[in-house]
């Protein structure tokens, strides 16, 4: 099962970056395969004019398209996710996430805006066709420190709140895994054929 980590923060680094890296890392470790995808690096004027025929967009596109899940991390500006992240979001096709789990993660200055991505993205990943969107992960400033020796560090209730966004995501994985690995091996029903008798 492959996962890709969706980054939407036009800042490098940045916390969301931070944030997402280290929930790769972790899936990672339970056997999931990891493509990280940072919109930012997308060249910028292919994105805003949505070139389907630039190759570095097709590939984007195509990463979305492979993944069975998708982490999806973003700082909220204004109220809401990021400019960069909403460009690429419509460069999907309207199925675009269909089938997928999606695990939306997001940093901001204060508890204001805690509620920004289920107001503001949560309604466009299942308008693309999400098969689940698990609850989101929204960490402000003063509850994620960075210490350049020891990596990201969480409070309490930001730390349990990651595992359990990495236990649903691995939990449903394991489930969308069961019905595929079943189908793999099952052999192709066939239908049977009716032969005409003669009047």
């Amino acid at each position: 099962m492959s996962i890709l980590l969706l980054g939407g923060s036009p800042q490098l680094p940045s916390s969301s970056g931070r944030l997402l890296s280290h929930i790769g890392e972790r899936l990672a470790l339970q056997g999931y395969g990891i493509r990280k995808l940072d919109v930012r690096d997308l060249p910028a004027q292919a994105l805003l004019l949505a070139d389907y025929a630039d190759p570095a967009i097709t590939e984007a596109v195509q990463a979305v398209a492979a993944a069975d899940a998708v982490v999806i991390a973003t700082p909220i500006y204004k109220a809401a996710y990021t400019g960069l992240l909403k460009a690429f979001l419509d460069l999907l096709p309207q199925d675009g996430l269909a089938g997928k789990l999606v695990l939306p993660l997001a940093t901001g200055g204060g508890h204001a805006h805690t509620l920004a991505l289920d107001y503001a993205l949560r309604p466009v990943l299942q308008a693309l066709g999400a098969k689940q969107v698990y609850t989101s992960i929204y960490a402000n400033a003063q509850q994620l420190g960075w210490h350049e020796e020891r990596g990201l560090n969480f409070d309490e209730p930001i730390a349990a709140r990651v595992q359990a966004g990495i236990d649903e995501l691995s939990a449903g994985l394991f489930l969308l895994a069961g019905p595929r690995e079943a189908a793999a091996v099952l052999p192709p029903v066939r239908t049977p054929q009716t032969q005409l008798q003669p009047a």
